[in-house]
């Protein structure tokens, strides 16, 4: 009997009421953003909805931009236990990266109707909503390094002089598929979903020909456009080069 009192004692203890409450206001707001629209929700709303006060909604989240932030998170933490059975599993690179983009297309799908209306604000390069903004730049980096393990635990050998380069441009190839999946109005996303698998399969190609020493000016003079035309990709590599 005593094992089995400490077998219960093992198992997960409740979330702390901090973070009940945290989750609660989150998911208040996201229902609403679908119910009414981002632009049309406001922080008095969700508190009303989600029965706290608008200053005990404020303490957690102290904009409704925040809120998407941390509907971000959300995403970025989902998204990493969805991966792991095929980055577990998987050693082909083309296999790998595909396996990824897929699996956030399933983690992202329930929030499709309104990705669109996050994205007008995300498109503003001074919203803190921005993938490339001071604010996004702990799930921009978490984002990064998924795909730092893509290409670590794949049989592709790759140049230790791009470690640091091919995993930007592959979150950034990602960014692009997320652009065309808020628009994609198709049954499922299936046209996103097969743009994912030829995307996955013409990057893993490309990588593979950039062991070839001819290919690596290349990769880097796409890596340094990006850089020095992406504010948050630019901050990024300045702080890196800080260090």
């Amino acid at each position: 009997m005593k094992d089995e009192k400490n077998d219960g004692a093992k198992k997960a203890a409740p979330a702390p009421k901090s973070e009940q409450t945290r989750t609660l206001i989150l998911e208040t707001a996201l229902r609403l953003f679908k119910e009414r629209g981002y632009d049309k929700t406001t922080m008095r709303a969700i508190a009303q909805e989600a029965g706290v006060s608008v200053g005990n909604a404020y303490y957690y989240f102290s904009s409704k931009e925040h809120l998407v932030q941390g509907f971000y998170d959300r995403i970025s933490t989902e998204h990493r236990q969805a991966i792991r059975p095929v980055l577990d599993r998987e050693t082909g690179l083309e296999a790998r990266f595909g396996g990824v983009l897929t699996a956030w297309l399933e983690v992202a799908e329930p929030y499709h109707e309104f990705a669109t209306q996050f994205f007008r604000n995300a498109a503003d390069p001074d919203s803190p909503l921005s993938p490339f903004s001071p604010e996004s730049e702990a799930t921009r980096e978490a984002a990064v390094s998924v795909h730092r393990e893509v290409l670590a635990g794949s049989r592709t050998k790759i140049p230790q002089e791009l470690a640091d380069t091919l995993p930007e441009v592959m979150w950034l190839s990602q960014m692009g598929l997320v652009l065309f999946w808020v628009y994609d109005r198709s049954e499922g996303s299936e046209r996103t979903r097969r743009l994912a698998l030829r995307g996955a399969r013409l990057t893993a190609r490309s990588i593979v020909l950039s062991r070839f020493r001819v290919m690596r000016p290349l990769v880097r003079e796409i890596h340094g456009l990006f850089t020095d035309f992406l504010p948050g990709m630019a901050r990024t590599a300045a702080s890196r080069t800080a260090k």
